[in-house]
């Protein structure tokens, strides 16, 4: 029974890490419908604002985001349209149009991409609820075997190489599911949302200038301190960035 207990134990950080943040009124609905119908009038900055405000709400959805970026995309704001892309796509990481008009967005914009090792992006193909899901589906699985072999002990024999790999594929589960969902939660990518950034040689207005980057240009971030961020354009440029500046992602 400790057992027992102990699975569902190691379940309780994953639920944690997948908590939706979303807050969904009855006024949602025509308040998005409002701003498509600004996008279909070619508004696409007041559009962009309007998709903003239902976000702030604590709305969250793939289609929002997805709208969202191609406002931005439509008003020539480069940052911010891949920045929403990927917030779509992190909600819908299989999504063909979403995954689409990322790599087109990418492809636009001239200096670095920063690309994740394909173990990730492996990782990334499953949302954060979907995570969830199959690890709750595992955890059952392996209680049920494990039950079933305390309630009837007659059962042991033939039940246990079944449950041997049941508790084999929940620990893989865990560990791809902790290390998917940590992945999410902490961004790593800094999206300029500025026509041009300088990055300067230390986090001061005054520092001089260690190389520049342009609306849309992906950078990596290697520390934060107070409202600055330390970034690599995964070359050999390293240097410091004001957190107004850029929109963080959580992908690449």
């Amino acid at each position: 029974m400790k057992r027992l207990l102990y699975l569902f134990a190691l379940l309780l950080p994953i639920w944690a890490q997948a908590k939706p943040a979303s807050a969904d009124s009855l006024s949602t609905g025509s308040r998005f419908d409002a701003a498509n119908k600004l996008y279909a009038q070619s508004k696409f900055i007041d559009a962009a604002t309007a998709y903003e405000k239902i976000i702030a709400d604590g709305v969250v959805s793939p289609a929002l985001y997805f709208n969202l970026g191609n406002a931005y995309f439509k008003s020539g704001q480069m940052g911010h349209a891949i920045a929403a892309y990927r917030h779509a796509e992190e909600l819908s990481p299989r999504d063909p149009d979403v995954r689409a008009n990322v790599q087109f967005a990418r492809n636009l914009v001239p200096g670095p991409k920063i690309g994740l090792p394909r173990w990730r992006q492996t990782l990334g193909m499953l949302s954060v609820d979907e995570w969830v899901a199959l690890t709750t589906a595992a955890v059952w699985i392996t209680f049920l075997l494990l039950s079933a072999r305390l309630i009837k002990p007659a059962l042991a024999p033939s039940l246990r190489s079944w449950t041997g790999i049941a508790i084999a594929g929940l620990g893989l589960v865990l560990g791809c599911a902790k290390l998917a969902t940590s992945q999410s939660a902490a961004p790593r990518t800094a999206i300029i949302v500025i026509s041009e950034a300088t990055i300067r040689n230390s986090p001061f207005e005054e520092s001089p200038a260690a190389f520049t980057a342009q609306d849309g240009a992906e950078l990596r971030v290697l520390d934060r301190k107070n409202d600055w961020l330390q970034v690599t354009d995964g070359k050999q440029n390293t240097g410091w960035i004001k957190l107004a500046a850029v929109e963080l992602s959580g992908r690449s």
